[in-house]
């Protein structure tokens, strides 16, 4: 007999159907699984064994095969135990095989027979809608399945509370909804003292999804000013929110099911590899730029970075995807990230203080910031210098505006930019760009004039025309006018030359 149960694999954010199939024939005992899978599938055999034996059942003394169809995709993760044992439980005729054919199953098997938490069940959830399918999967993770609207879900704790309600002896109880969480808040600007240069600037980058690079001397504020940022940010939209619950189920960080609506905030540590950053590894999973996904990524000390893994994040930056490819599989997941970065002038960090700096400037800042490539900063829109703050700054008392101030600005830009059809500024491309971010005859004349002067590329000179259409959304300006296109380019610098 051959007893068949779905089930799915994760690539990136997508879930291709598996098919578990069990054969229990006679021969020589023995318990295989084919169908290229990984270590941790191949020991589900341990794990399943052992569960069954905690349930008072022996597998038979006859040759059993799992075959995971198709066969040449690649499975990987510890959620194909679940099936896997239904699958041979229908085999054995302890489950109801036909019954079972309604349903797709994921979930880890502890030994004792425990159903225990496993990565990816809302995208399983997903996947089993589109099916019209039902959902059996643990019951830590019944309110996250939830999240996929018209899914019969059994979120069980265990095998025997599973069996029992198959065969209508015992009936498990609906798994809860899941909760959404309040937009949180973190630092409130009203902490940061002076640098309103730098706030100005983190304000634009807010309004319009713009990318921003801050450098200054230790202890100037940096940091705090871009922890600040995801506080003036609008909140998740609930498309969004479910978009980032995705990435957040692939990666396993999902827990209890609690959908937020708060932008993710990453800052990994300058000694990030490239597959920790950008995704990948001996099973692909999501990078850090992957789980900033819609919110922000903060990379500190932003030379500190090995080259080649900044480098890395100039495809996400410019498409908003990363694309993984190996040499099994090719995955990819979403990046549409807000990138903010900021930098010590020099490796001292002094640069321009005649009392602090080191003997070797200006020279050693040259060489400092050369260690990010030309192409890396082309790419980002705003760059600012955050100058010292000092201690009579520091004496002052807080200033009168805060986030909710600024957040309630940001809103309003943001809602200009709705209107026209994009998420923010930063998506603006092609006649939606000419459209809508051509300046003024004395505003074009002053891009053309500073085009030259500054050289800036073609991708510079589109972000240049992004960044003044956003300083026009926070002015109320329909039109882009001079005073903009000036505006935005006072944050542009250039890059260093050897």
């Amino acid at each position: 007999m051959v007893a068949l149960v779905r089930t799915v694999a994760y690539l990136g954010l997508d879930a291709r159907a598996v098919e578990v199939q069990c054969q229990v024939a006679a021969g020589m005992p023995r318990f295989a699984i084919v169908g290229l899978p990984d270590k941790a599938v191949g020991e589900s055999r341990e794990r399943v064994q052992a569960a069954l034996a905690a349930m008072g059942l022996a597998l038979p003394p006859k040759r059993i095969t799992i075959n995971l169809s198709p066969a040449d995709l690649p499975k990987e993760g510890s959620h194909y135990d679940l099936p896997i044992a239904l699958a041979l439980l229908a085999a054995m005729g302890v489950a109801d095989a036909e019954q079972l054919t309604d349903f797709l199953a994921v979930g880890e098997l502890a030994l004792d027979g425990r159903i225990v938490a496993s990565p990816g069940v809302l995208l399983a959830a997903m996947h089993a809608a589109e099916q019209e399918l039902g959902l059996i999967c643990p019951a830590a993770q019944g309110a996250e399945a939830r999240w996929a609207s018209g899914v019969p879900v059994l979120a069980a704790p265990d095998l025997v509370s599973l069996l029992g309600h198959l065969k209508g002896t015992s009936r498990l109880p609906d798994p809860a909804p899941g909760e959404v969480e309040e937009p949180g808040f973190g630092p409130d600007l009203k902490q940061v003292k002076g640098q309103e240069t730098a706030k100005r600037a983190l304000e634009i980058a807010a309004a319009g999804g713009h990318n921003l690079l801050m450098v200054g001397p230790p202890g100037a504020g940096k940091s705090l000013l871009a922890s600040c940022l995801p506080g003036i940010l609008p909140p998740l939209s609930p498309a969004e929110a479910l978009e980032v619950s995705m990435v957040a189920s692939v990666a396993g960080t999902l827990e209890g099911g609690k959908i937020s609506r708060t932008r993710p905030f990453r800052a990994p540590h300058h000694s990030a590899s490239m597959a920790a950053l950008t995704g990948g590894g001996l099973r692909v999973r999501p990078g850090e730029v992957s789980l900033a996904h819609l919110g922000v990524l903060f990379l500190d000390e932003l030379p500190e970075f090995q080259r080649a893994v900044l480098d890395s994040l100039r495809q996400p930056l410019e498409t908003g995807r990363v694309d993984v490819a190996r040499a099994n599989a090719h995955v990819s997941f979403p990046a549409r990230v807000q990138m903010v970065a900021a930098m010590n002038p020099c490796r001292c960090g002094h640069l321009g203080d005649a009392a602090l700096a080191c003997s070797r400037a200006p020279k050693c800042a040259a060489d400092y910031q050369m260690r990010v490539s030309g192409p890396m900063l082309d790419r980002i829109d705003l760059h600012v210098e955050v100058d010292p703050v000092s201690a009579a700054d520091l004496a002052l008392p807080p200033p009168t505006e805060g986030s909710a101030e600024v957040a309630a600005r940001v809103a309003q830009a943001r809602a200009r930019q709705t209107a026209r059809g994009v998420r923010s500024n930063a998506e603006l491309e092609g006649e939606t760009l000419e459209a809508h971010a051509t300046p003024d005859e004395a505003g074009r004349a002053l891009l053309m004039q500073a085009s030259a002067a500054m050289r800036l590329s073609a991708r510079s000179y589109t972000r240049m025309l992004r960044v003044a259409r956003t300083i026009a959304d926070l002015a109320g300006s329909e039109a882009v006018t001079r005073i903009h296109v000036a505006e935005a380019l006072s944050y542009r610098r250039q890059a260093p030359r050897a």
